[in-house]
């Protein structure tokens, strides 16, 4: 946020059932967690803003520049996003189950919506012992981090059986954006044995995500980043404010 404070006002917005908002049980989807920020940008910002996102949050960047109110939405950022590999049954490429999705059942079945299970010793010992290497990567410390103590775990059960989008299938979604997008795409790779994805998004699907926004008559660029990591402006933020700037100082003014 300091990289960026030179060139923009920034707000970092907690969602529900992450951080300091509250839980919101049977409440998380994605037209919910949109319409949170659409009524954030008319209330508190009030005026038109460039949107980044990452990771799901990315998809909801997408999310603002189809479905915000008119004027909110300057630009969208879409940090590594996964578009169609977050769904259950996606139009294109393959989907969460493929993915995260061996990480977020373990979450369901160990931690349990609002924590009402809360067995990190199981649940790191399952992720240890998983065939997934994404779930095998998942830490074994003796306490879960502060960020997953203040996470509601049905933020990942609804995205492992497919209710967070139930209603906003991406393709639908894709092809009624209305401002100008950045898609990053961070590392990626696909197990040839297993199938099994590693990355948020694959080229596939990044591919089918611009000719849907083109095919729409709004601008999108894409910019590859094979050797980032997914949360790029955590591991390297000069390099991930240095791409932020440049797009945002090419998009057309309020």
């Amino acid at each position: 946020m300091a990289l960026l404070a030179k060139d923009f006002h920034v707000f970092a917005v907690d969602l529900r059932g992450q951080g300091r908002s509250t839980w919101t049980p049977k409440r998380y989807s994605l037209d919910n967690f949109g319409n949170d920020l659409v009524r954030f940008l008319a209330l508190v910002v009030r005026r038109p803003v460039v949107v980044a996102g990452c990771s799901s949050g990315g998809v909801l960047a997408a999310w603002l520049s189809a479905y915000a109110m008119p004027g909110q939405i300057r630009g969208a950022l879409c940090e590594d996003a996964p578009l169609f590999s977050s769904e259950l049954a996606p139009a294109h490429g393959t989907g969460i189950r493929q993915g995260a999705g061996p990480v977020f059942e373990l979450y369901r079945d160990h931690l349990g919506d609002q924590w009402s299970v809360g067995d990190w010793a199981g649940f790191t010992a399952a992720a240890q012992a998983s065939p997934s290497e994404m779930a095998s990567r998942q830490s074994g410390t003796a306490e879960p981090p502060q960020n997953l103590k203040e996470y509601d775990p049905e933020w990942a059960r609804v995205f492992f059986e497919g209710t967070v989008g139930l209603h906003c299938p991406h393709d639908r979604m894709l092809s009624q954006v209305k401002a100008p997008m950045l898609l990053t795409h961070h590392a990626r790779a696909t197990d040839p044995e297993t199938g099994e994805s590693a990355g948020a998004v694959s080229d596939l699907q990044a591919g089918q995500a611009q000719a849907i926004i083109r095919a729409a008559g709004v601008p999108v660029d894409y910019q590859s980043f094979p050797d980032a990591a997914h949360v790029m402006h955590t591991t390297e933020p000069a390099r991930y404010a240095a791409v932020l700037t440049a797009w945002a100082g090419k998009l057309p003014s309020e």
